[in-house]
């Protein structure tokens, strides 16, 4: 079975995007807190308040830049008020 040219460069949905993101962050930050500083924990800690906020409300601040820049849709919320149309 083959797929299609069109589906395999299809974008990827916004929560993948933010999943990617947060790890990335967060990776960041260990590697940071054991290389420079304790305080690069406080990193780690603002990616978690921030994924409980797009949980809870539906968006958050990188959702938002991510739908504004680059406009990616949200496959959990896609009716959300703040969906890109």
């Amino acid at each position: 079975m083959s797929v299609s040219r069109s589906s395999a460069h299809a974008r990827w949905p916004l929560e993948r995007v933010l999943f990617g993101l947060a790890g990335t962050v967060t990776l960041a930050s260990v590697a940071l807190v054991v290389l420079v500083s304790p305080w690069f924990l406080l990193l780690a800690g603002f990616v978690g308040v921030n994924q409980w906020l797009y949980v809870l409300v539906g968006a958050c601040p990188a959702s938002l830049v991510l739908k504004r820049a680059f406009g990616l849709g949200s496959v959990v919320y896609p009716d959300h008020p703040s969906a890109v149309r």
